[in-house]
């Protein structure tokens, strides 16, 4: 090491340096980097849960998701308590600084970020044996598919976004303020995705991994991409796989059971779920903190992953929510078999509490110790019984539920099936069928359609069985939009319910945030009026 000195005198003051040309910064040996962190199955798969822990982060499942899409697709209306920004969603009077809007936008671009870093670093891994080269195309392929689903909430909500398809490690100012891309591009990046998820997926897995992606998920999401994009026959290929082995789907005989936390976890006696986000999804994160959904996610929260829906829309806890008076008299219809008389659909009394004329479930508790009680619909009105508890208890008492959120199941694939058809002008036998086999489910059992009619007559039947098979499932406002009806419908049945017509032509899609347009001047200077 070569050393030298240098006299320098300044104001009478004498300073010496000792220097030496060689670098004497210290690398900590022991700490991870991404280079080095990301070299083993277990670092890898690390990443790939928290990519699935993105799903129950603010704005997702752990609690915005289903307020914001239960309030727009008015399955849900606000109880009068419910106030600040929450009660504008109800109003459709959406902001770009919306919280929700904001969250979010955000947790789905968390989602893509941990999803491109891990088939970053899943690609650079080099395996040791054939379980891990099997396990390195499983990886990537559960990261393309969460990748896909945030995109596909991106697409619908937003339109128009910016694409982040690969991780940087050090991005140039141009790949960080990325503008805004044609909606066809991001759909293109979603069926790629998939088609790699598809072919990169297990058709399952054992116990210890129930919840992770399927072969069957990526099929479904595919098939629902196509159908979304008007592509019929391709949605129609893509989901009549679902129906053939090496598939086994099939509807639950119980429909409560979709909703109920015991039997949600058990493949057994749950064999419609296709995918779901699974509360307390990992064998060693649980309840935890029950409030961090309130933000604390990944800080003072823990490992929790939980929803707090069964708290918030409980009618005797926070009773944020109603069901509308829409979606309770949508069960009422024509009789398929004698349509000069009304028919009450079974699936009122698995959907919400009310009263008997209505079909709705007129008790509750009936697991509880003192045996069932009489639900009060007087004071009560209509409420939600749907991913609630009360069947076991008369009260919940906190925001925690480990039940889980349904994202698609069989019945949805189904009727998108029989929709594909209906859409191509084909009103016969297959989608007939496809759509009775849903109204045969054993806990339903309701009367058969013996024809379908005419292609307007066939999609007014195909809507009504979404609705009421779906209600509460954050699914009739992407109907509605996709459909291309939400104004006139939403507005026609706010109209009638509470004398107000909300919905206006920019709500078909959401307002750009402004988290976004503050961080990235390309993406604001692209913004049409404060909105999108």
């Amino acid at each position: 090491m070569k050393k030298y000195i240098t006299f320098l005198l300044t104001g009478g003051l004498l300073i010496l340096s000792i220097g030496c040309k060689k670098d004497l910064n210290l690398v900590n040996k022991s700490a991870y980097t991404y280079d080095t962190y990301f070299t083993s199955d277990a670092a890898i798969n690390q990443a790939v849960i928290a990519s699935y822990a993105g799903l129950l982060h603010s704005g997702l499942w752990a609690r915005e998701y289903y307020f914001i899409f239960d309030f727009l697709g008015y399955d849900a209306k606000n109880n009068q308590p419910l106030q600040g920004d929450l009660l504008q969603v109800a109003q459709y009077k959406l902001t770009p600084d919306q919280s929700q809007v904001n969250e979010l936008w955000a947790s789905l671009y968390q989602i893509i970020s941990r999803a491109n870093v891990v088939i970053d670093r899943a690609q650079a891994w080099k395996p040791a044996n054939a379980t891990e080269t099997t396990d390195q195309t499983q990886y990537i392929a559960e990261a393309k598919f969460l990748r896909a689903y945030a995109y596909f909430q991106l697409v619908n909500c937003f339109g128009r976004v910016p694409i982040r398809a690969k991780f940087i490690a050090q991005p140039t100012p141009a790949e960080i303020y990325l503008p805004r891309s044609p909606v066809a591009d991001v759909w293109a990046l979603i069926e790629q995705d998939l088609k790699d998820a598809e072919a990169g997926l297990p058709v399952s897995y054992a116990s210890a991994n129930y919840g992770r992606a399927t072969q069957g998920a990526a099929v479904a999401l595919l098939g629902k991409s196509y159908l979304y994009e008007k592509k019929w026959a391709q949605a129609q290929t893509e989901l009549t796989k679902l129906t053939q082995a090496p598939f086994s789907y099939s509807l639950a005989p119980v429909y409560n059971d979709l909703f109920d936390d015991p039997n949600q976890d058990n493949p057994a006696n749950n064999p419609e779920t296709i995918f779901q986000v699974m509360n307390q999804q990992w064998t060693d994160w649980g309840i935890g903190n029950q409030y961090y959904v309130f933000g604390g996610q990944e800080t003072w929260g823990g490992k929790a992953t939980h929803s707090d829906r069964a708290q918030e829309y409980g009618f005797n806890d926070w009773n944020n929510v109603y069901v509308t008076t829409t979606a309770v008299k949508a069960f009422t219809y024509p009789n398929p078999q004698n349509p000069s008389v009304n028919y009450v659909d079974p699936r009122a009394a698995f959907t919400f509490y009310g009263d008997a004329a209505s079909g709705g479930q007129t008790q509750y508790c009936q697991q509880c110790s003192t045996g069932p009680v009489a639900y009060p619909f007087a004071t009560k009105g209509y409420e939600w019984l749907k991913y609630e508890y009360y069947n076991k208890v008369t009260s919940y008492g906190g925001p925690q539920s480990g039940i889980n959120g349904q994202v698609i199941r069989y019945a949805d694939v189904l009727l998108m099936l029989a929709e594909s058809y209906i859409q191509q002008g084909n009103t016969g036998a297959q989608p007939l069928a496809l759509i009775n086999l849903v109204r045969s489910r054993p806990s339903v059992n309701a009367p058969l359609y013996t024809s379908l009619g005419s292609q307007t007559n066939a999609m007014d039947i195909l809507m009504r069985e979404r609705q009421l098979e779906l209600t509460g499932e954050q699914s009739r406002y992407f109907d509605l939009i996709r459909w291309g009806i939400a104004k006139q419908t939403i507005n026609a049945e706010r109209q009638i319910e509470d004398g107000t017509q909300p919905f206006q032509d920019k709500n078909v899609l959401f307002p750009i945030p402004l988290s976004e347009k503050n961080a990235n001047a390309t993406v604001a200077k692209d913004v049409s009026g404060d909105w999108n």
